[in-house]
């Protein structure tokens, strides 16, 4: 069988193997909806995690961000891997560490217990989306893949819509284990679908076969100082605001280190490398390094979003993990509506114009958010993701067709590789960035509304004599009834904070939102209508 798919004497198109391609793209669009799922269904979950593994809910942001990172560092290595060792073993490989891990993940027994097979988990689901899209191209005629990627679309369009949904049901009515446990038996299931209808074609065979003639090995040095660089900035982001940063720690100080050294090294080895894990080069390009810059940004507002609104939410407004992942719902529907429209006017539109719009509108959703209070309703919050819900596919779409202008068709998976690999750690920064601006902003709100607060001034008095009055008259004596006010009014103090702190982040968000409009405005028009692969 030669070519990517074959045909028998009918006419009828076959996948490599000889199975219906149709069949091949429903097991392969089943394996990449499992692994989109995972980056969004644990983020209303969070506070389950952190309540039952008795840490914080800023230590628990690194369920998210540990998982983004190790996706990324496959992401970059996926390419080579797959060519080297064939798409189906190194897919099954993938789906297999992914499908373990993420059993493991749900009998954690600590925090660094999951952040590990969290980071396992990450490593098996980073190549599985880039090959989906190899595989698919390879089971399917020049004609039909248009069809084909449009089904993966969908799979990786929907996957984040259902996830909080998904994870806030599993949560309240099961546990938190379940938004992992449930991997297990989809991933065996897929597994076994992969084993029996996916071949690798003959051109890849061919390409392999090359591969080792030649000699060409995998950059190892190269991989290990990208994935020092990568592990150790995110330490430092996670980690620097809860350990003073440089001034007393020495954890941060090692970190700091592995960053700055690893930084350095990775450079000119993957300049000069022969055959490098990334070509940096790219980054050398106008259009190129402005779309990574840009997809940077729009992963941080996505990523950060989805765990932010859940967060204040459950914390400060009483809902369950599941209607803190209904928030979301309108906004992730709207996402794939969006998506459909974008898809037709892009045929028209310069990418250019599409991002700033989208930039744009998100800034102004975010902008949206600025504006909650104690009495803040559901649809305020519903509203407010539904606007960024019609922005991120206007970026998100038009990054990656704008990202392959003027680039070589040998430089592709690279490119490709590259602006994943920006969207994950964008959304592992914006996370870290968010969580930093919070704490932060939360210790200068609560200094100066406590210099605010005067015990000797009428309205405290008056505020604690009607507290105390409201508490004596539930059951409590006397002084009980004002150490029940006192911490009524402290517990008040601490949700003004909170507001207030939250509304900090939302600003910085709809700020770095707002800088995308003029990195949009330095693109090059593209010639349209042409196809690029997927961002994932």
């Amino acid at each position: 069988m030669s070519g990517s798919a074959a045909r028998t004497a009918g006419g009828q198109a076959k996948a490599p193997g000889g199975h219906n391609p149709w069949i091949v793209a429903l097991v392969v669009a089943l394996a990449t909806f499992m692994e989109v799922l995972d980056t969004t269904i644990a983020n209303v979950a969070l506070r389950y995690i952190s309540g039952a593994l008795a840490v914080g809910p800023d230590e628990s942001a690194w369920v998210v961000t540990s998982y983004l990172v190790a996706n990324a560092i496959t992401l970059i290595a996926s390419s080579f891997l797959a060519k080297r060792y064939g798409r189906k073993a190194f897919f099954m490989w993938s789906v297999a560490l992914f499908t373990l891990s993420s059993v493991l993940c749900g009998f954690a027994w600590s925090l660094e217990s999951l952040l590990f097979f969290r980071v396992l988990q990450g490593l098996g689901g980073g190549g599985m989306a880039p090959l989906a899209q190899s595989i698919l191209a390879d089971s399917f005629p020049p004609e039909k893949r248009g069809q084909a990627f449009a089904l993966y679309g969908v799979a990786i369009v929907v996957a984040p819509v259902i996830g909080p949904t998904l994870g806030g049901w599993l949560s309240d009515n099961a546990s938190w284990h379940w938004c992992f446990l449930i991997n297990g038996p989809v991933g065996v299931i897929a597994l076994a679908l992969m084993y029996w209808l996916i071949e690798d074609s003959e051109a890849a065979r061919r390409e392999r076969r090359a591969l080792r003639e030649k000699g060409i090995r995998f950059d190892l040095v190269g991989f290990l100082l990208v994935a020092t660089f990568l592990g150790s900035l995110e330490v430092i982001l996670d980690e620097g605001q809860r350990k003073d940063w440089f001034g007393t720690s020495t954890l941060m100080n090692v970190f700091g280190v592995l960053t700055v050294v690893s930084f350095l090294a990775m450079i000119p080895w993957l300049l000069n490398a022969k055959n490098p894990l990334i070509d940096l080069r790219l980054l050398k390009r106008r259009q190129f390094s402005a779309c990574f810059v840009v997809m940077l940004f729009t992963g941080a507002v996505l990523i950060s979003t989805t765990q932010f609104i859940p967060q204040i939410t459950q914390e400060y407004y009483g809902y369950t993990a599941t209607l803190s992942g209904l928030v979301l719902g309108p906004g992730g529907i709207m996402t794939v509506v969006s998506m459909l429209v974008v898809g037709r006017v892009s045929s028209f539109i310069q990418p250019k114009w599409l991002i700033a719009a989208g930039g744009i509108i998100v800034a102004l959703g975010l902008y949206d958010l600025t504006r909650l209070y104690g009495d803040t309703t559901f649809g305020f919050f519903a509203w407010s993701r539904i606007y960024i819900g019609i922005g991120l596919p206007m970026i998100f779409l038009s990054v990656t067709s704008a990202s392959y202008e003027g680039l070589p068709k040998d430089k592709t998976d690279q490119a490709s590789a590259l602006i994943n690999v920006a969207r994950n750690v964008g959304g592992s920064m914006g996370v870290s960035l968010a969580q930093n601006v919070l704490a932060y902003r939360s210790q200068f709100h609560q200094s100066r509304l406590v210099d605010t607060l005067d015990p000797s001034s009428p309205a405290y008095q008056q505020t604690l004599s009607q507290a105390t009055r409201y508490f004596q008259q539930h059951g409590f004596a006397g002084p009980d009834a004002q150490n029940q006010a006192v911490a009524w009014i402290g517990q008040q103090l601490a949700t003004q904070v909170a507001y207030w702190a939250y509304i900090d982040v939302f600003w910085v968000l709809a700020v770095l939102t707002a800088g995308l409009v003029p990195l949009a405005l330095i693109l090059k028009t593209v010639k349209l209508g042409g196809g690029a692969p997927a961002a994932h």
